[in-house]
């Protein structure tokens, strides 16, 4: 079985078999392959600081449960379950972890008409306010991109993972809750008060 490169994309099934043999080119594709959203979904839980050592962590893990792997998830939702347990466990260790419990089902009149019914953002409503631009400048405005990270990174944990598998990794609801181990409802609730205040970014930047 020939190992996979970044110029053949990998079929699952091949890349699990390379790596279970050892494969150093197949381990170097899955890095590059996965440590962005790895990264990412770490920072999001458990901060910038310790990001990098949870992804560390991580990969160790990844490489000890590998034969274990069961294959009932892809493999990037399995890594990020991953991520996900190792960077509780430190937010544990920290004393920071917060409770999905006290979380409250969003008010549909809240979200208004941002969101279409599969929860994505409405790409006309979000750029709607800037009559004079096209979407394309305005995506690559970095004023407006930098204040976004900014209000993202100051999300609390939950939220801002459940936007960063959502609205940057392009996840289903079922992979995620499978990752952050919640219920669905929950998951939609994260999402409208990270979202919420995303938007609230955006209107301001509308009127300055």
């Amino acid at each position: 079985m020939t190992p996979p490169t970044a110029n053949s994309p990998p079929d699952e099934s091949e890349l699990i078999a390379c790596l279970l043999r050892g494969d150093q080119s197949s381990y170097r594709l899955i890095v590059r392959q996965y440590y962005p959203a790895m990264h990412a979904f770490a920072r999001a839980i458990i901060g910038e600081s310790l990001a990098d050592e949870v992804v560390q962590e991580s990969w160790v893990s990844v490489l000890q449960a590998l034969p274990q792997f069961e294959r009932r998830s892809s493999l990037k939702t399995w890594i990020l379950r991953i991520v996900s347990n190792n960077a509780k466990n430190r937010l544990r260790r920290e004393k920071r972890l917060v409770s999905f419990e006290d979380l409250a089902t969003p008010d549909a009149e809240e979200q208004g008409d941002w969101f279409d019914t599969r929860g994505h953002w409405r790409a006309s409503q979000i750029m709607g306010a800037w009559h004079h631009q096209q979407p394309e400048d305005i995506i690559a405005s970095d004023q407006l991109r930098g204040r976004l990270m900014a209000a993202l990174t100051s999300l609390p944990p939950q939220q801002q993972a459940a936007v960063v598998l959502r609205d940057m990794e392009g996840m289903e609801f079922e992979e995620i809750c499978k990752i952050l181990e919640v219920s669905e409802s929950n998951i939609r609730v994260l999402l409208h008060r990270g979202r919420t205040r995303l938007r609230a970014v955006i209107d301001t930047f509308n009127k300055a």
